[in-house]
């Protein structure tokens, strides 16, 4: 599985095939809780949460597929704050039939780069 970058998801952002996910918490997602040393907190624009131990709960196929609510084949864009969780979420999206990649600078490097 081949990372998105910076500059991809960039230009890639305002693409309706393309789903942003966000598995960090919700407190995360909402720029209530989140690293200290981001200079900022919040999401990334057009992001879907959808925090990790929801998709890791599930037990089988069909329960991923309900949680991610999207159809088999979707393509999607998991982030993080470093690009751990958001890894491990792809992993598991493969697996369950999406177009699953990794935008491994994730928050932590959004929030120094971009301003929204």
């Amino acid at each position: 599985m081949e990372d998105v970058t910076l500059a991809e998801l960039r230009e890639r952002l305002e693409d309706a095939a393309l789903t942003v996910l966000d598995v960090r918490t919700q407190l995360e997602f909402e720029g209530l809780a989140g690293a200290h040393c981001d200079p900022r907190q919040g999401h990334i624009p057009g992001a879907v949460n959808l925090p990790l131990e929801r998709i890791v709960a599930c037990r089988s196929l069909e329960e991923v597929l309900g949680v991610v609510g999207l159809p088999p084949g979707a393509e999607i864009v998991a982030y993080c704050h470093s690009g751990s969780r958001s890894r491990f979420a792809a992993e598991v999206l493969v697996g369950a039939g999406y177009k699953a990649r990794n935008y491994v600078g994730s928050w932590h490097e959004w929030s120094r780069e971009v301003a929204d």
